[in-house]
């Protein structure tokens, strides 16, 4: 197949359908001699953050010399952003030839999901990485990416999500999340609910594995301007400096740390100038990502509660303006009511619209709930329409924020382009 064709056959898996468990892509795998156990990994689960985490320390190990592996999920516009080496996407050729090589080996059907991580690992493997930073897909114990033995596993934080696949409590999330814990492995959280850390202590006990808390093992003291100080297990920072919006970022920034100090003792060493360099230098689109300012346009791909809590900690306390208007699209299966009774409140203006996904709700019922608080709420339908008709209404001094789904901000990014065109 021409690459084009091979992207066209990775689009026709549908990415709608979830499927958690291990035996198709452990069956693929074994076809193609388990890549993923070639090179090093880090496994990012938990509820919010994992991007983030994921993002700062690659490039704190690309500052360090090493050859890096960064696996993501989702895109916002081009499926390779989810495939990068030292901070390149995959190439169209390769990726196109990688498809065909693990279409060739299907042992059966697969999903969309389980595909593209076959494809990351034998490619990461072919490309001779010295370690790859994976995030996981959806909970830990039965996503595909749980098929490595991680140098160390991360699980950032844990809220109520995906309650149909993960469980309707937090011990039960808790439980999933956990999975990626291997027996005599090493552990680091950022999680504070006591029967979440329960969960966690009780896993790392029984497997013999050790865990390491933001807060108790290792800590960090924030400061203005982005900048805090990092006391860990061996090692101490000073004045570091975050370029990701949020205080929040602070604290994913203290787990990759702590992650980094952990792998040390693996040959993954790195300095205080790569580890200064590697957090400056880190980029993560589309969280609390400003896109322009007067009037200051930002894109956010909070998608759950926690994450709307967040950003509305980070629009009160990162960002002044006179009104704010938002923009708001989400997918049925997200806890819309919950992230709305956070937003509108804070909103001068919402726009409904609905992102371009067979799983949107449809911006009525959005407007529905919106009209319990207030009235101040209109339906464009198409995001693009969405952003110009923002862009119409907004003075100088005011903040637009587009939120509610990855898919919405990837949209949004796009029209954004085509507009500065």
């Amino acid at each position: 197949m021409t690459p084009q064709e091979s992207l066209e056959y990775l689009s026709g898996l549908s990415s709608t359908v979830i499927r958690l468990g291990l035996g198709p892509i452990s069956r693929l795998l074994e076809r193609l001699n388990n890549p993923q156990r070639k090179y090093e990994t880090i496994l990012i689960a938990g509820t919010n953050g994992k991007g983030s985490i994921a993002a700062m320390t690659a490039s704190i190990l690309r500052q360090g010399g090493f050859r890096v592996g960064l696996y993501t999920s989702p895109h916002l516009i081009d499926v390779r952003e989810r495939i990068r080496i030292n901070d390149n996407m995959i190439s169209r050729e390769t990726m196109g030839e990688i498809i065909d090589e693990v279409k060739k080996n299907l042992p059966g059907d697969v999903t969309y999901f389980e595909f593209l991580t076959a494809v990351a690992f034998l490619y990461f493997y072919r490309e001779n990485v010295d370690i790859a930073v994976l995030e996981v897909g959806m909970g830990g114990r039965l996503d595909a990416t749980n098929m490595v033995i991680p140098a160390v596993s991360v699980i950032s934080n844990i809220s109520l999500e995906h309650r149909e696949y993960l469980g309707n409590n937090l011990k039960d999330i808790a439980y999933e999340k956990a999975g990626i814990i291997k027996d005599g492995g090493l552990c680091i959280s950022a999680a504070k609910q006591k029967s979440v850390i329960k969960v966690l202590e009780d896993i790392c006990c029984k497997r013999k594995a050790k865990l390491y808390l933001l807060g108790r093992d290792i800590k960090i003291r924030k400061y203005c301007n982005h900048t805090f100080s990092y006391r860990g297990t061996a090692r101490t920072y000073h004045n570091l400096s975050c370029p990701l919006i949020g205080k929040h970022q602070m604290d994913n920034a203290a787990l990759a740390l702590g992650t980094l100090e952990l792998i040390a003792a693996r040959g993954f060493s790195v300095d205080e100038n790569a580890i200064a360099r590697g957090m400056q230098n880190t980029l993560w689109e589309g969280r609390l990502e400003i896109l322009q300012h007067a009037p200051m346009l930002i894109v956010d791909g909070a998608h759950n509660p926690a994450g709307v809590s967040v950003l509305c900690r980070a629009l009160r306390e990162s960002f002044s303006y006179k009104n704010l208007i938002l923009i708001f699209g989400a997918l049925n299966d997200k806890d819309y009511r919950a992230m709305l009774k956070k937003l509108v409140f804070l909103a001068d203006k919402l726009i409904i619209t609905r992102p371009n996904i067979d799983r949107a709700v449809p911006p009525q019922e959005v407007a529905a709930v919106v009209k319990q608080y207030k009235n101040q709420v209109e339906i464009v339908e198409k995001p693009s329409e969405a952003l110009q008709r923002a862009l119409a209404v907004a003075d100088k001094e005011d903040l637009i924020c587009a939120t509610g789904s990855i898919y919405l901000i990837g949209e949004i990014k796009q029209v954004f382009t085509r507009i500065l065109r």
